[in-house]
C-alpha cells in the first residue's frame, strides 16, 4: 500500500492501482484547489515504485521540485500537484 500525504489530505493506493488526480468530479483523487487542472496527473502503483504521468496540466506536476512529464517515484519523494505537496510513503 502506498500513501500520498499532505497537510490537507491522504490518498492510499494498493499495488496495481491506477488513479487520476485533479479538480474534476470524475478524478479518482479530487484536489479542489488553485492551480490543479481538471485531470492533472495519473498515478500507477507498483510493488516497489509509483509511476506518475502529467496529463498535460496547465501548471505542471513536480517530483522533488523538478517538473516532469513522466517519472518513477519512490518512498520518501515529494509529489507536487498545483500548490499541494504530498509526501510519498509505503504503508
Amino acid at each position: 500500500m502506498w500513501t500520498l500525504q499532505s497537510s490537507e489530505t491522504t490518498f492510499r493506493l494498493p499495488a496495481g492501482a491506477v488513479k487520476t488526480v485533479g479538480r474534476a468530479p470524475r478524478a479518482d483523487f479530487i484536489l479542489d484547489v488553485a492551480l490543479v487542472s481538471r485531470l492533472h496527473c495519473r498515478i500507477t502503483a507498483g510493488d516497489d515504485t509509483l509511476e506518475v504521468v502529467d496529463l498535460s496540466s496547465t501548471n505542471g506536476t513536480y517530483v522533488n521540485d523538478k517538473r516532469i512529464r513522466k517519472a518513477t517515484v519512490a518512498a520518501g519523494d515529494r509529489l507536487r500537484v498545483g500548490r499541494v505537496e504530498m509526501k510519498v510513503d509505503r504503508a
